[in-house]
């Protein structure tokens, strides 16, 4: 993995495949390359770093129509240039580029050394495209069926060959690929934002198919060669939208994104003054979700700790009995889905690798599946039976913020859509909705406070190890305050709930540890209180996030943030931003790249 554009048309391929590499830099990544066809050869350029290091290599002279590039995050094989993508057979005369992982490439490339075939990298990529060189015979979209045949494991792939010049042939299974549809042109990509600069009508790859693209048209079939006929849909983002528009980085705008984020993921599906909620996405499936007596939510990452918060709505309005699992864990536990089960699937991009792998366990295993995702047209939204998009606009940053916020607000959505059904009065309806329509403007509110959550980031980002501790609703923000800081300023951090500090953690605490208290009002805020004065004892440096006009908390605390009220199941859409914000401001301290953390990529498309 984890970024694949391709393409075949009138122009000049390198210009349209160095921007759509550009696009796809969020995603993270340690190489990039590319592979241009033409004059009878394919001129394959790769390095390790930066696309800025290998615009310096590329020959910008070549004028070639026809080409793939690829962003690559190291699965197999260190991130330097000879593993970096495209890969070629031992002649020189095919290139590809792959994201996912090839299960049972070592017995494939043993099997190849065995007919003499000489291997360059350390890559399981260069292992498929070997298998293809060794099957082609002039028929690339023939010789890539029979080599995925060969295959176990996940992939999206795009190849090019040198004796067919016009042509792009490119198959998926388990990772994202899509095509533009352009005049006289088309883009393959692993993500719309390397397509939308050129058309916004795109056609989703389904898994085990393959398409053959050339200036004259694309043909789309299975691997068994069956027709396929594919739907051109319309992607729902602008360019704009994948722009910085004037902020320094995409997370910080994505922050700031929030209020609005939240407005478009409510409209039109909340009736505040009537208590009602309306998602046309589980409309199909309404009398099963009603009649479920579990739910299971599962997620990695930033959306494991919205579907904690999820399964405390859920059991709060609901009364329905909910587990979080991450999804890394729940397909390999043999876990227990009884009748009456339904599982959701939570992931920003839609093809988080673990979590569409345990969706298809659940389904398996006969659960009705629900999909919370932002992208439209993801895998995961194609397997579930039913689902809600967030419809927060595309989040370039690693670090998510505003899908977050999305998914959280979906979940309250839900609960309150199952709370009605089951034994919600419709007054208690009312006052959640009316307050979750109030979010938008209080979190604007919080915003203001940017400079005094740079001054808490300033102030403390000399430490090495930060705690994060909440209750009930904030436990999960505790352990979201603590990712988002270790995942873009690298500093330690470790998310508990506050209560369990006292049972190990507490040994910790020196003067030299930033103690972060979500410490807003509600059912445990006398007991938050009692553990900060736990770790002023012990000489704890405490940063506390405090409900607006909380005078006591002042005499407390080093650093307060101030949120406004809102009901308790609510208010970690509010207590959450102000430590999205410190994290963001400690990683710009710290001089980390904030958009592109070491390591990371966007979406995880690999187990």
């Amino acid at each position: 993995m984890c970024g694949i554009v391709g393409y075949v048309g009138s122009k000049s391929a390198l210009p349209v495949l160095v921007e759509g590499l550009k696009r796809l830099e969020y995603r993270g990544y340690d190489s990039a390359g590319v592979a241009l066809v033409g004059n009878g050869k394919v001129v394959v350029t790769k390095s390790k770093g930066r696309i800025s290091v290998l615009e310096h290599l590329l020959d910008h002279d070549d004028h070639s129509s026809t080409g793939i590039g690829h962003t690559r995050w190291a699965t197999h094989g260190a991130p330097n240039d000879i593993n970096a993508h495209p890969h070629s057979d031992a002649t020189g005369r095919l290139a590809l580029v792959h994201n996912g992982i090839i299960e049972n490439y070592a017995a494939l490339r043993t099997y190849l050394g065995g007919l003499g075939v000489a291997f360059a990298t350390d890559t399981d990529t260069e292992v498929l495209a070997q298998l293809v060189g060794h099957f082609y015979d002039g028929d690339l979209e023939k010789a890539v069926k029979q080599a995925l045949r060969e295959v176990r494991g996940t992939y999206g792939i795009a190849v090019v060959s040198a004796e067919e010049p016009d042509l792009v042939v490119a198959a998926k299974n388990g990772s994202p690929l899509l095509v533009g549809v352009g005049e006289g042109e088309y883009i393959v990509a692993s993500d719309a934002s390397a397509i939308l600069a050129h058309t916004t009508q795109v056609i989703y790859l389904e898994d085990n198919e393959v398409v053959r693209m050339s200036a004259d048209g694309i043909r789309t079939t299975t691997l068994d060669n069956v027709p396929v006929t594919k739907d051109v849909e319309e992607i729902e983002w602008t360019l704009g939208q994948i722009e910085l528009g004037g902020y320094e980085h995409f997370m910080l705008k994505e922050i700031f994104e929030q209020p609005d984020a939240i407005r478009d993921c409510l409209r039109g599906r909340i009736v505040p003054d009537e208590g009602t909620v309306h998602l046309g996405g589980i409309a199909d499936v309404a009398r099963e979700l009603t009649r479920s007596r579990r739910f299971i939510m599962t997620a990695c990452g930033t959306a494991w700790h919205a579907a904690l918060v999820g399964e405390y709505l859920f059991e709060d309005l609901a009364r329905v009995p909910t587990e979080t699992e991450y999804a890394s864990e729940f397909r390999y536990r043999n876990p227990i889905i009884e009748d009456g089960t339904t599982v959701m699937a939570i992931s920003q991009s839609g093809e988080t690798a673990d979590t569409l792998a345990a969706l298809k366990e659940a389904k398996q295993r006969g659960a009705t599946s629900l999909g919370v995702v932002n992208t439209v047209g993801s895998s995961i939204a194609r397997e579930t039976d039913a689902g809600v998009y967030l419809h927060v606009g595309p989040e370039i940053g690693v670090a998510s913020t505003k899908a977050f916020s999305g998914q959280v607000v979906v979940l309250a959505m839900l609960a309150c859509y199952l709370g009605r059904r089951r034994h919600m009065s419709q007054s208690a309806a009312i006052d959640m909705l009316q307050a979750l329509s109030r979010i938008p403007e209080q979190i604007a509110s919080i915003l203001e406070q940017n400079d005094a959550c740079k001054a808490v980031a300033e102030a403390n980002v000399e430490h090495d190890n930060w705690l994060y501790l909440g209750r009930g609703y904030h436990y999960p923000v505790a352990l979201e305050g603590a990712l988002k800081l270790k995942e873009i300023s690298y500093i330690h951090a470790e998310g508990l709930p506050a209560a369990e500090m006292k049972h190990g953690p507490i040994a910790l605490i020196t003067e030299q540890m930033p103690v972060v208290f979500i410490a807003t009002r509600g059912t445990q805020y006398d007991k938050i209180i009692g553990n900060i004065e736990e770790v002023r004892t012990r000489g704890g440096r405490v940063i506390a996030v405090a409900t607006e006009g909380d005078k006591r908390i002042a005499s407390l605390a080093e650093s307060v943030i101030y949120v406004p009220d809102t009901l308790e199941p609510l208010q970690p859409l509010l207590s959450v931003v102000p430590l999205q914000l410190i994290a963001y401001h400690a990683a710009v301290c710290r001089g980390c790249n904030v958009d592109k953390p070491r390591n990371l990529a966007k979406s995880v498309t690999v187990e």
